[in-house]
């Protein structure tokens, strides 16, 4: 089974079932957010032979879906005009040279959580979606690094590995790790709290910390999408 196929299963098993609390992504606006990935996200960037896997945590929440319909969002899967997509585009180029599109780009968690976009998703449903989609879908592409974008979606990932959780963001920058092959590193969200935060006093650490997962590439990005 080729690799796309193999995406395309973990995608109709998340259609197939929803976590008990929260929505699914067919559930809003007629069913438009649909779509044959585990995430939504992933449309803009599905390159099954990526080099470089970036994970969020999630894609959206319920009290999102209450505003219009942004046609960017629904062809794009993600939109380009907030500061999160547009600084981790900014630092894929500078840092590692490859564009969002050369990459493949996935939720942890493909549900939809009750409340705003920052409400609190419990570490057991995060570990839960991490074993059932997220680490399926680094054994598939098996890129050379993995980029978790925040604490939780790190301490999940490495949870689901049978690793113990990280203290805080100074160890979690310390304590990437090795997955069948792919390393796989914790940096700061790139909203503006995340990067702030990492950069607090003055120091660029972000950049400090994306400059340290250049060697692990070890092959040249391949532009090839599927």
């Amino acid at each position: 089974m080729s690799k796309s196929a193999k995406l395309f299963a973990l995608a109709e098993k998340r259609k197939a079932i929803t976590y008990e609390g929260y929505t699914a992504i067919g559930d809003y606006n007629g069913g438009i957010w649909e779509c044959d990935y585990v995430s939504p996200y992933s449309k803009s960037a599905h390159n099954t032979d990526a080099d470089i896997l970036i994970i969020l945590q999630d894609w959206c929440s319920k009290e999102s879906f209450q505003e219009n319909v942004c046609q960017e969002t629904l062809e794009y899967g993600y939109t380009p005009s907030v500061r999160t997509n547009i600084k981790l585009k900014k630092l894929l180029k500078k840092h590692l040279n490859v564009t969002f599109e050369q990459t493949y780009a996935t939720n942890l968690f493909p549900y939809i959580k009750p409340g705003p976009m920052d409400a609190y998703i419990p570490k057991k449903d995060l570990l839960k979606a991490a074993k059932d989609f997220t680490l399926p879908i680094i054994e598939i592409i098996k890129p050379q690094i993995a980029i978790c974008l925040g604490r939780a979606t790190f301490d999940a990932i490495r949870k689901a590995c049978g690793l113990e959780s990280v203290k805080d963001m100074e160890e979690a920058v310390k304590s990437h790790f090795s997955h069948q092959g792919t390393e796989i590193f914790f940096q700061a969200h790139t909203g503006p709290h995340g990067q702030n935060y990492r950069n607090r006093n003055g120091v660029d650490r972000v950049s400090q910390d994306w400059q340290v997962m250049l060697p692990y590439l070890k092959n040249r990005i391949t532009s090839k999408s599927t």
